[in-house]
């Protein structure tokens, strides 16, 4: 059985490294895999580590408060792409830097200290917190795993709209042979 610990790390390292091998540098296609696999991902990584979402109380809240997290996580990260034609395919493309990366970075190493420190530094005042709402620790964990799916999620969504708001290429008229370039 895995330790909710593992299951949070797991996530994080999953999200992190496929998210920046995804995203950083420039002229990155913008193509239906690159819109599909996190979607992919996210279908498979919900089932496996969600196995029974708390359906009312404080637990919920706080696994809204996740999904809310992720969502607006996510919106500020899209934002942290530029979303542009290539010049020379003309095909959508986007690109994303060092502070897209050092936000994701920050993001993912804060969601991690959150996890081991819930297991190692304030396992105690959490589990104090935790009994006097009455929320379990799997909601709490939802939380942090729909936080990281729906970021994901987000930043897709917005890098999908944008590039298909990206105007269509302008046709260019082949040169005629022994004509001027």
């Amino acid at each position: 059985m895995t330790s909710e610990l593992t299951k949070a790390l797991i996530v994080n390292g999953v999200v992190l490294i496929t998210v920046l091998a995804s995203d950083l540098g420039p002229d990155r296609k913008i193509g239906r895999m690159r819109i599909l696999r996190p979607l992919i991902a996210a279908a498979v990584i919900i089932p496996l580590f969600v196995k029974q979402p708390v359906g009312h109380g404080t637990g919920l809240t706080v696994e809204l408060a996740g999904a809310a997290a992720g969502l607006l996580a996510g919106v500020v990260v899209g934002a942290l792409m530029h979303v542009y034609r290539h010049p020379i395919t003309g095909a959508p493309v986007s690109r994303a830097g060092s502070g897209y990366a050092a936000v994701w970075v920050l993001i993912i190493g804060a969601r991690t200290a959150f996890s081991y420190g819930a297991a190692h530094w304030f396992t105690l005042p959490l589990v104090n917190w935790a009994i006097a709402h009455d929320v379990s620790i799997a909601a709490v964990t939802d939380g942090l795993i729909f936080m990281a799916i729906i970021m994901v999620v987000a930043r897709t969504a917005s890098l999908a709209v944008r590039a298909a708001r990206i105007t269509p290429a302008e046709p260019t008229a082949p040169l005629a042979a022994g004509s001027a370039k």
